[in-house]
């Protein structure tokens, strides 16, 4: 059954560290959790959700900076993680409390500043959520992080490269780094998601 909504929140995820910049505008509804909005990142960047993820952000109520992600039993620094699917977005973002850290792939520490820009009412014939815009290619799973992908771009700049070929067959034989259509996004069902991935 498809949940009822009034609003929807609409968030810039920009990739730090990358420059020019990769970055996405995203519309959710106001019921999404954290682990919706978590789905809707990977879907809309091309993340392929192979590794963990968190959320870091202002608790609206303690003033205190609160991780959201997957909770684990072997807390690192004894740190409390809240589950994402146990948040929704409207109990944290506002226009007093507008930006959150988000996380991705703890050994290539892929971070991105979610910035939220708007709370807008819901079109009725738009589907969501709905990827607005957004600009230049998501970097290739495991590639190193920040400056891997920096390496790697370098040497796809240069077809003489002994690591070129090598390369280029790794991600599929082509890569285009400047190449981003909104258009060809497709969100997945984040319930089904959790499910694949906790069989819940």
């Amino acid at each position: 059954m498809k949940r009822k909504f009034e609003f929807v929140y609409q968030f810039k995820v920009t990739l730090k560290g990358v420059k020019p910049a990769v970055w996405r505008r995203i519309q959710v509804p106001d019921f999404y959790t954290f682990w919706d909005l978590h789905v809707a990142i990977q879907d809309v960047f091309g993340w392929l959700d192979y590794h963990l993820h968190e959320f870091e952000l202002m608790n609206p109520e303690s003033c205190a900076i609160t991780t959201i992600g997957i909770p684990s039993d072997e807390e690192l620094f004894d740190r409390e993680i809240l589950p994402g699917w146990k948040q929704g977005i409207s109990n944290w973002f506002s226009t007093n409390n507008r930006s959150a850290l988000y996380t991705y792939d703890f050994g290539d520490d892929w971070k991105h500043v979610v910035r939220l820009e708007k709370i807008l009412p819901r079109e009725e014939k738009k589907k969501y959520p709905f990827c607005v815009d957004g600009k230049r290619a998501c970097p290739p799973e495991d590639c190193g992080g920040v400056w891997g992908y920096r390496d790697f771009l370098k040497v796809l700049k240069n077809p003489e490269h002994e690591e070129y070929e090598d390369l280029l067959n790794w991600v599929g034989g082509k890569f285009d780094p400047e190449y981003f259509d909104p258009q060809k996004v497709r969100f997945m069902d984040p319930v089904k998601r959790r499910k694949s991935a906790f069989g819940e």
